[in-house]
C-alpha cells in the first residue's frame, strides 16, 4: 500500500466527513457491528497461533514499513479530524512507533534444567484482545498496540474514540493491508465503522474477549476494570517537573519547553506543571522566555482560564475545543498576538486549577517552593497519586533518589524532556499505552502474553 493510495483514502474520508456521510465499510478490518468484528478477529487469531514466530515477525516488518511510508498522511488526517496537535510532531511519533515498538524479540522463555528434568516458562497469547483507544494519540496507539499484540500471538478488536474514528480506522486498514502484502491474513486488527460507548460496552462483555486494554481517561479505565475480566488500564496523569537549586537551569528550561510543547502537550507523559526552588525560579523563567515561551500576566491567565474551562453540570471541565490547540491560538483568542509561541507560562499557587488539572494544552504553571523537600511534597500532591510520570532537573543524586522514591511513578525522567521516557531522544523502547493504574508500566508485546509452565520430569537434562 503506497503513499498515493493512502492519500486517496484520506481525501475520500475527509470528503465524507465534511458531507456527513458515513465512511465506506468495504475496507480491510472495518466492520458494521461488534459481533462480526470479534468473530473475524477470532478466526484470524487461530491462524496466528499456528504461525511460526518468524512469520509473525515478517508481518510486523511489513507493518513498520507501511507506517513509515504513510506517517505524513496519518498525521495530517489526525490533526484535521481531531483538531489537536501538530502534524510535524505526529509524524515523529509515527516514526517512533515504526522503529522502536518491540516485536517478537520481546517474547522470551525462562528455563531450568537439572537432575529432576527440564522446566520451561513460556509466554502465550490471550487470544482476542479488546482495546479502547484515545483521540489524543489515535493512530499511534492503534499501530503500537497492533504490533505488540500481534507479536504476542493475539488479534485485537479496537473501539476507537468516536472523535478520531476515521484516522483510527485508517490505521487499522494499514495494518491489515501490510499483513496481506507479507502473505499474512486479514483481520489481525479490526474496528467498527462507527464506534460508540455502547459498542465499547458490548466489546467489554463479549465472551470471546479475553483481555481488555484501555488507553484513555479515568472513566474508560474504570469501566474496563469493572468488567471482571483481566484488564490493563492506561489512564490519566498530571506529571510535575521539579527543578532544584543544583540543576543546569538553562538546559532545564529548554528541556521542559520541548517536552511540554511537544504535540501541544497531548502526551500523557508531558510536563503539566513546574515546581521550582525559589533560588532558581527567576533564572528558569528568564531562560524559558528566551526560548520561545510567553509569560502571561495575571489578567491574561484569568482570561485563559475562562477560555479553557467551561461549566458543565455545576463543575468546571476542560473545553475540548482547546485541547491540543496551538499556544498562539490560545493567546489570539484572548486578544494577545504574540507570534509563533511554543508554550504559555505563568506563575500560580498549588491550588490554581490549571496547575492541579491536566490540561493537555501548551499552558504550564510554575509554583515556587522554599527547598527541594517542599518541592517533592508538592509534586507528590499535584501528581494526585496516579503514579504515572514525573520529571526532575537536578545534579544531586540524593535529591533525585528521594524524589523517585516519593512519587513512585511508572516513568521518572531525570535531566531531560519528558519524551525521553518513550525512547524519543532516550534509550529504550516506545509505547503509547502506559499502564500506571494497573501496574504494568510501559506496555510491550510481553505485556500482552500470559505465563505457561511446561515441565518434563526426570528427562531432557543432559549435563
Amino acid at each position: 500500500m503506497d503513499e498515493a493510495e493512502i492519500r486517496e483514502i484520506v481525501r475520500e474520508v475527509l470528503s465524507r466527513v465534511r458531507s456527513g456521510e458515513p465512511p465506506k465499510a468495504e475496507r480491510p478490518g472495518i466492520f458494521a457491528d461488534m459481533d462480526a468484528a470479534v468473530a473475524a478477529a477470532r478466526t484470524t487469531q487461530r491462524m496466528i497461533a499456528a504461525m511460526p514466530m518468524e512469520f509473525r515477525e515478517k508481518i510486523i516488518a511489513s507493518i513498520r514499513k507501511n507506517i513509515l511510508k504513510n506517517a505524513a498522511a496519518l498525521s495530517e488526517l489526525g490533526v484535521r479530524e481531531t483538531g489537536m496537535g501538530k502534524v510535524g510532531h505526529k509524524i515523529l511519533k509515527h516514526q517512533l512507533v515504526a522503529e522502536k515498538t518491540p516485536g517478537t524479540e520481546d517474547i522470551t522463555t525462562t528455563a531450568w534444567s537439572g537432575d529432576r528434568g527440564l522446566t520451561l516458562v513460556e509466554r502465550g497469547p490471550f487470544g482476542v484482545i479488546g482495546a479502547v483507544t484515545p483521540s489524543t494519540n489515535p493512530s499511534e496507539t492503534i499501530l503500537c498496540n497492533a504490533i505488540g499484540m500481534l507479536a504476542a500471538g493475539n488479534t485485537v478488536v479496537f473501539n476507537p474514540h468516536p472523535g478520531a474514528k476515521n484516522v483510527s480506522n485508517l490505521a487499522v486498514e494499514i495494518v491489515n493491508r501490510a499483513s496481506l502484502e507479507a502473505g499474512g491474513p486479514e483481520n489481525i486488527a479490526v474496528s467498527l465503522e462507527n464506534p460508540t460507548l455502547e459498542s465499547g460496552e458490548a466489546m467489554f462483555r463479549h465472551p470471546e474477549i479475553q483481555l481488555i486494554v484501555a488507553t484513555g481517561g479515568p472513566g474508560v479505565v474504570t469501566a474496563a476494570l469493572s468488567t471482571g475480566k483481566r484488564a490493563i488500564g492506561a489512564g490519566a496523569g498530571n506529571p510535575p517537573a521539579l527543578v532544584d537549586e543544583t540543576a543546569d537551569v538553562p538546559k532545564a528550561a529548554v528541556d521542559i519547553i520541548n517536552g511540554a510543547s511537544f504535540d501541544n502537550n497531548l502526551p500523557c507523559i508531558a510536563e503539566k506543571e513546574i515546581v521550582a526552588v525559589e533560588r532558581v525560579a527567576d533564572e528558569l523563567l528568564h531562560h524559558m522566555k528566551e526560548n520561545g515561551c510567553y509569560h502571561a500576566s495575571a489578567a491574561e491567565v484569568e482570561k485563559l482560564m475562562q477560555l479553557v474551562f467551561v461549566r458543565h453540570n455545576g463543575k468546571d471541565v476542560l473545553n475540548r475545543k482547546y485541547v491540543g490547540a496551538d499556544a498562539s491560538r490560545l493567546l489570539r483568542d484572548i486578544g494577545v498576538d504574540a507570534g509563533d509561541v511554543k508554550l504559555v507560562i505563568f506563575e500560580g499557587s498549588e491550588q490554581h486549577p490549571a496547575i492541579r488539572e491536566e490540561l493537555m494544552m501548551p499552558i504550564i504553571g510554575l509554583v515556587r517552593v522554599k527547598n527541594v523537600d517542599a518541592g517533592i511534597e508538592l509534586c507528590k500532591n499535584l501528581e494526585h497519586g496516579n503514579r504515572h510520570s514525573a520529571h526532575m532537573h537536578s545534579k544531586n543524586v540524593d535529591h533525585l533518589t528521594k524524589f523517585g522514591k516519593a512519587l513512585d511513578t511508572a516513568i521518572f525522567v531525570k535531566n531531560g524532556p519528558s519524551y525521553n521516557a518513550i525512547g524519543f531522544g532516550g534509550e529504550g523502547y516506545t509505547t503509547f499505552t502506559i499502564a500506571s493504574r494497573t501496574g504494568e508500566g510501559l506496555t510491550s508485546a510481553y505485556t500482552f502474553t500470559k505465563s505457561r509452565r511446561c515441565v518434563m520430569s526426570d528427562s531432557l537434562c543432559i549435563r
